[in-house]
């Protein structure tokens, strides 16, 4: 890792995935711009990632996901037509975001898995650490620091890859990745195991991973020498597994409230929420 970066700055977007649980919407909307009352997902992700001080973001997109770039632009023909009208603040908000940071893209070609996703981000990262946000895992911590920004202060501290987990139905756990390990600090978990979606008999505890990572930049060489797993998929789990063997990997029990956006229960969870925030 370069000297010079002692912290994180940079935050990875995987949003290449077709999000076929929201079909028909997603047949011509990218899953990421789905939004939750006027917000798409991914500027929530984007939001929460300039709130732990990061300035650089990088997505990994696919064919159809023309919508991203676009949106994380000025259009000229808006501005204009809107301009010193009642209807200008809409676009305060974006504005700000497309201001506090910049924007890279790739494209993830074939759907290979989280880990290949991720991997494919390398050229837009280098060899730093960074984070990770799946823009379908709506996270919120009224009042307090969000959630990414609760873990790079905790990189600050421990200098190693951290994952942020919840305590989910043990029932549930072939929807996660799950983890065991052992406490070293209240809400700190040193990780000595992790499954890809066990069943839950074989599940190593009820701790599951949710779309919020911070990974050293060693995970890109780990990645490349990671076979196929669950789904014959490349999985971030099994790459971070290698590391966590090493004592290089932390879970972390965040405060707040996550949503599952991927999924429309958790959709509608999620809009209810902040619109009940707002009113």
């Amino acid at each position: 890792m370069p000297k010079d970066i002692k912290t994180v700055r940079k935050c990875l977007f995987p949003a290449a995935g077709y999000g076929t649980r929201f079909l028909p919407a997603t047949k011509a909307i990218p899953k990421e711009m789905l939004p939750v009352l006027t917000k798409p997902l991914l500027q929530y992700g984007v939001e929460e990632a300039i709130s732990a001080g990061l300035d650089t973001m990088a997505i990994v997109t696919g064919r159809g996901k023309r919508a991203i770039e676009d949106h994380f632009d000025i259009s000229y023909e808006l501005e204009h037509q809107i301009k010193g009208t009642s209807k200008e603040h809409y676009l305060t908000e974006i504005r700000k975001v497309i201001t506090s940071c910049t924007f890279s893209y790739t494209r993830q070609i074939e759907m290979k898995g989280l880990g290949h996703a991720i991997l494919c981000g390398e050229t837009l990262i280098g060899n730093e650490p960074f984070a990770v946000i799946l823009a379908d895992d709506l996270c919120d911590n009224e009042g307090g620091d969000s959630v990414l920004a609760q873990m790079v202060a905790l990189y600050e501290k421990y200098k190693c890859s951290i994952v942020a987990v919840e305590e989910i139905p043990m029932q549930d756990s072939n929807k996660y990745g799950v983890i065991a390990g052992e406490e070293i600090e209240k809400g700190i978990v040193r990780v000595t195991d992790m499954v890809e979606k066990p069943e839950p008999a074989d599940a190593p505890s009820n701790l599951a991973i949710i779309g919020r990572y911070i990974l050293t930049p060693d995970i890109f060489d780990i990645i490349r020498e990671t076979k196929p797993g669950k789904g014959g998929e490349i999985q971030i789990t099994d790459a971070l597994l290698a590391q966590a063997k090493k004592g290089n990997v932390i879970a972390y029990k965040f405060k707040g409230k996550r949503f599952d956006c991927g999924s429309v229960d958790g959709f509608v969870e999620a809009t209810n929420y902040f619109y009940n925030k707002v009113k």
